[in-house]
């Protein structure tokens, strides 16, 4: 089985947790933006937006480039792949459970007729 970074996890989903900053990342999966186009787009001080833009760089997800006085953000080239194989590992897990309780479930059902039948 893959082994999974928990603090690399819970960075992501830390950042991901936030509406504003799922926000940026949708702004930033159109293009690529600076911070206070980010922060215009919000409603946001620069600040507030510099914040949002750390945490989501820490976090894996964006990159940031300094140009001059303008620092430009764009999506980290390994995207979400990182958790997309994550939860994937946590989709297949439930889904063998789910096939396994439906057994269990069709095999009574059939008990259950059968036993319904020879009692009457």
């Amino acid at each position: 089985m893959v082994q999974f970074s928990t603090a690399r996890l819970d960075a992501s989903f830390a950042a991901l947790s936030d509406a504003t900053r799922r926000g940026v990342l949708e702004e930033l999966g159109r293009a690529d933006a600076s911070i206070s186009e980010l922060a215009e787009t919000f409603g946001m001080t620069l600040t507030g937006m510099k914040k949002h833009v750390g945490v989501l760089e820490q976090a894996g997800l964006v990159t940031t480039e300094k140009v001059g006085r303008v620092r430009t953000c764009r999506l980290d080239p390994r995207g979400l792949e990182h958790e997309a194989a994550w939860i994937e590992a946590r989709r297949l897990i439930w889904n063998a459970r789910f096939d396994a309780l439906e057994v269990v479930v069709e095999t009574l059902k059939r008990e259950e007729k059968t036993h319904g039948k020879h009692s009457k």
